[in-house]
């Protein structure tokens, strides 16, 4: 299967402070994937860094096969959009879409009109009279309406209503369908879990998992939740995941046997244990 995206060892730092630090992970040809952590992780720069936006200080990567230094030629293919995109404020929503396609020397006029009527979106609007949803389906109209092989979102529901987003990500399964990559930055759980097959996780610029969505659900870690008290011992060798007014949560991967024994030292008058959900298995990896 051909790799669409390939990354080995990147890094970027800006001064003293470390974006990305010797990340490295694979995209493969009619992926979803989903490049995940929370809010200045390093997803944004990791992203800027495969458009060739900004210079990367060490590693490599390839997208489409082609280094990092021919991303105008690997660019014709890719329908990107940004967290926050930037517009003529003085155009209105038809000509700047048009614009969009004219760059790129194409006639996108069917296509956009397409995706303007599934987004509901009003093309005799002048940008600065939208909202920030609306500014958002502008730029998806601009990354889909030439049909890319690759597309490289960044954040790409935030400011959509639930609507909104659910019509977007049926409209990203359908060029997956057809043969297309998608690649998208979230902090949204539920979007990974409902969208996407394989997912990496980076926290603080450096890669903690990459790993299929099922896999990476998977552990062998319980919830147990302790009423009665508020602390945890030592020994469990672990933080706790919540804390309440008489009780506490956590995450418990050690021994029964030790498990048994100190909760048998602790004046706790009732206990749960459970298996954790998706978004509290994705907040381990985070934490």
């Amino acid at each position: 299967m051909e790799k669409i995206i390939e990354i080995k060892n990147l890094c970027k730092s800006y001064g003293k402070v470390k974006a990305v630090e010797n990340i490295s992970f694979e995209v493969n040809e009619g992926d979803f994937f989903a490049f995940i952590g929370p809010n200045g992780a390093g997803k944004s720069t990791t992203i800027r860094t495969l458009l060739g936006l900004i210079k990367a200080d060490s590693g490599e990567a390839k997208v489409m096969g082609l280094p990092l230094e021919k991303s105008v030629e690997y660019l014709k293919k890719i329908g990107y959009l940004p967290s926050e995109a930037v517009f003529y404020n003085n155009m209105k929503v038809g000509e700047l879409i048009s614009y969009s396609a004219k760059l790129r020397g194409l006639d996108c006029s069917e296509e956009a009109k397409k995706l303007c009527e599934i987004l509901e979106l009003d093309t005799k609007k002048r940008i600065d009279q939208l909202s920030l949803g609306n500014r958002k389906k502008v730029g998806i109209v601009c990354a889909m309406q030439h049909k890319p092989e690759l597309y490289i979102m960044d954040e790409p529901t935030s400011g959509l209503d639930p609507l909104m987003q659910k019509e977007f990500f049926k409209l990203l399964h359908s060029r997956q369908k057809e043969g297309a990559t998608v690649f998208f930055s979230s902090h949204v759980l539920s979007e990974v879990q409902n969208n996407c097959s394989k997912a990496a996780i980076i926290r603080q610029g450096k890669i903690v998992a990459v790993d299929s969505i099922d896999n990476l659900s998977k552990t062998n870690a319980k919830k147990i939740t302790l009423y009665g008290v508020n602390t945890l011992p030592e020994s469990f060798g672990c933080k706790p995941s919540s804390v309440g007014e008489n009780s506490i949560s956590f995450f418990y991967n050690g021994k029964v046997k030790t498990l048994i024994r100190e909760l048998s030292e602790m004046d706790i008058t009732d206990l749960t244990i459970t298996e954790p959900d998706l978004d509290e298995v994705f907040m381990h990896y985070y934490e």
